[in-house]
C-alpha cells in the first residue's frame, strides 16, 4: 500500500518532524481535543472531534467518515441522500499537521485540516485522492497550474461581507444590529465589540487583518485580511467564518453570511482580488503577537515578493495589465457564465443580481475601476472578480478562476477593450452585452457545458455537485412561496 496517494501523503518529506511539532504544541498548550475538519461541497465545515492522546495514530492512519459528509450527509427532494448511497464505503482523512492551531474561544481545543482518500480496502483505487475532497482538489489543481506555467501561480485576497443580525424571540433573526448607513463610523462603532473579538480571534489564528468598514446594509461588516496563496486563501476564509460564528455565540447574535437576506439594500458580496505571480518567499507573519505562537508556523505563514505578471508594461500601456493579466481576463470573460454557478452558488444569490441598483456585477464585462462589470481592475496588478457572494465555496472558486487562467493564457485569449463607462449607459449607447446567467438553473446549464470550468470540479466533485444543486433548484421550484399566496390566493381565473 506504500505506493498509495495516502501513503504517500503520510509518508511525505518533513511531514514526520511536523507530526512532532504538533505533539510538543499539544503539551505545551494543553490541548485536551482536536477537531479534525474538511469542507463540504458548499463550504461547511465538517469533520470529527478526538482526544488529543490520539494524534500520533490519528496522523498516521487517520479517521474514517461517510463519504456523504463530503455532501453534508444532506438528502435530495426524494430522500435519497446526495452523493453517495447508503451502501457506500467511509472517506479517510488525515490530518495536515502544518494547519494545527489553538482555538482561541477555548483554548482546551485545537483545529487541524485533513486531506481526504478513498478507503484503504476499495476494490477500485484504494488510498487514491478522494476526488469530492474540494480542499485536496484545489491544491492539485493548482500545482498542476505552477507545473505547466514555470511555477506562475495564483495570490488571492477575498472582501466577505457578512451581516450581524438580532435575535428574535423565537431565534429567528429580527433586523441587524446597526443602520445600513455606508462606511458610517457611528454605525462601525456600534458593532464594535464584536468586530474586535473577531479581529483577536482572527490574530491569533493566523489571519493578517487588514482593514475593515460597515457597508450599506443592516449590521454589514466588511472585515479584511491580507492575500496570499490560493490555498491559504481559503483555508483562512474558511478558518475566519468558524471565527465568526463563534463570536456569534458569544454575543447572542446571528452571524449571516446568506447572500440576500434583506431585499432593497445591498447583498453580501465576496469579490476575490487576484494576481499571478513568478517566485517569492514563503514568510512568517507573527500575527498573534505572541512569543509562542498558539499553532504551527504554517498557520502564519504569507508568499511575499516575486513578480506580479499583471502588473502594466509601461512600454505597452500604462494602464493595462501586463500581457498574462490580459490572457487571464481574456479567459474569464470567456468562461463568466460557468464560473457564475460557482461564485453564486444558491438560489438566494440571484437576489442579489436581480435588485438592481446595488452594482450587483449582472454584466460580462471588465473595466476600470467599473463596478457595473463582472471584473474590474481594482488597483495596478490586480483584478476584481465581482460575481461571487458571500456563500461561496473558495476551494471551488479558486480551482475554477485558476482553469479559465489555465485557458485564456493557453488560448492567447483577447478579452477586448475595456468598458470605462458606466455599462448601463454603454448599453443605451448601443454596445451589446451579455447578462450573466440570471438562476441557479441557468448557471448550473452554463457550467455543465463548460469543460475548462467543469475540469475544477473532477469525477466525484462533478457528481456531489450537481447532484446537490440541482436537487437546490428543483426544490426551490417545486416551493410555493409567501409571495405565491399573496399574488394569486383571492385571484379568479
Amino acid at each position: 500500500m506504500s505506493d498509495t496517494d495516502l501513503q504517500k501523503h503520510v509518508d511525505a518529506k518533513g511531514r514526520d518532524a511536523l507530526v512532532r511539532d504538533v505533539r510538543r504544541k499539544i503539551d505545551e498548550l494543553g490541548i485536551k481535543y482536536i477537531y479534525y475538519q474538511f469542507v463540504s461541497v458548499t463550504g461547511r465545515i465538517v469533520g470529527k472531534g478526538i482526544p488529543s492522546d490520539h494524534w500520533e495514530a490519528i496522523s498516521e492512519r487517520g479517521f474514517q467518515l461517510v463519504y456523504g459528509s463530503t455532501a453534508n450527509l444532506y438528502t435530495d427532494r426524494h430522500s435519497e441522500y446526495i452523493g453517495y448511497g447508503p451502501e457506500a464505503s467511509e472517506l479517510v482523512g488525515i490530518p495536515d499537521p502544518e494547519t494545527f492551531c489553538q482555538l482561541p474561544w477555548d483554548k482546551r481545543v485545537a483545529r487541524v485540516f485533513c486531506t481526504c482518500f478513498r478507503n484503504r480496502e476499495e476494490n477500485e483505487n484504494p488510498g487514491g485522492f478522494l476526488t469530492a475532497d474540494c480542499r485536496g482538489n484545489l491544491r492539485r489543481i493548482h500545482d498542476e497550474f505552477k507545473t505547466k506555467h514555470n511555477g506562475l501561480h495564483l495570490r488571492h485576497g477575498t472582501e466577505p461581507e457578512m451581516m450581524w443580525l438580532k435575535k428574535g424571540e423565537d431565534g429567528l433573526p429580527d433586523g441587524g444590529v446597526s443602520k445600513p448607513n455606508c462606511y458610517h463610523l457611528d454605525q462601525f462603532e456600534i458593532l464594535r465589540p464584536v468586530f474586535l473579538k473577531v479581529i483577536e480571534y482572527s490574530q491569533a489564528m493566523g489571519l493578517d487583518m487588514i482593514q475593515g468598514d460597515h457597508e450599506d446594509a443592516p449590521g454589514q461588516l466588511e472585515l479584511n485580511f491580507m492575500f496570499d496563496d490560493a490555498l491559504r486563501t481559503c483555508d483562512r476564509l474558511t478558518t475566519y467564518r468558524q471565527i465568526c460564528a463563534a463570536v456569534a455565540r458569544e454575543f447572542d447574535l446571528i452571524a449571516c453570511f446568506m447572500t440576500k437576506p434583506f431585499m432593497g439594500v445591498s447583498a453580501s458580496g465576496c469579490h476575490h482580488n487576484m494576481s499571478l505571480w513568478q517566485g517569492g518567499k514563503e514568510t512568517i507573519v507573527n500575527t498573534a503577537h505572541l512569543d509562542s505562537k498558539p499553532g504551527l508556523d504554517g498557520n502564519y505563514t504569507y508568499l511575499k515578493g516575486g513578480e506580479n505578471t499583471f502588473l502594466p508594461d509601461p512600454k505597452i500601456d500604462p494602464r493595462k495589465p501586463g500581457p498574462i493579466g490580459l490572457q487571464c481576463i481574456g479567459g474569464v470573460m470567456e468562461h463568466v457564465g460557468a464560473l457564475t454557478a460557482l461564485g453564486s452558488s444558491t438560489v438566494n444569490s440571484y437576489r442579489r443580481l436581480w435588485d438592481t441598483g446595488f452594482w450587483a456585477p449582472v454584466f460580462a464585462d471588465w473595466g476600470y475601476q467599473n463596478r457595473t462589470c463582472a471584473l474590474r481592475i481594482s488597483a495596478p496588478g490586480r483584478f476584481e472578480y465581482r460575481s461571487v457572494d458571500s456563500m461561496v465555496n473558495p476551494y471551488l472558486m479558486a480551482g475554477g478562476l485558476i482553469k479559465a487562467f489555465d485557458d485564456g493564457i493557453s488560448r492567447d485569449l483577447d478579452p477586448g477593450e475595456p468598458e470605462e463607462r458606466n455599462i448601463y449607459e454603454a448599453m443605451e449607447a448601443g454596445k451589446i452585452v451579455k447578462k450573466l446567467p440570471m438562476s441557479l438553473g441557468d448557471a448550473l446549464d452554463r457550467l455543465e457545458a463548460d469543460d475548462v470550468v467543469l475540469s475544477a470540479l473532477p469525477d466525484e466533485m462533478a457528481k456531489v455537485f450537481f447532484h446537490y444543486k440541482r436537487d437546490e433548484w428543483e426544490k426551490f421550484n417545486a416551493t410555493v412561496t409567501n409571495w405565491d399566496l399573496e399574488s394569486y390566493w383571492d385571484c379568479l381565473p
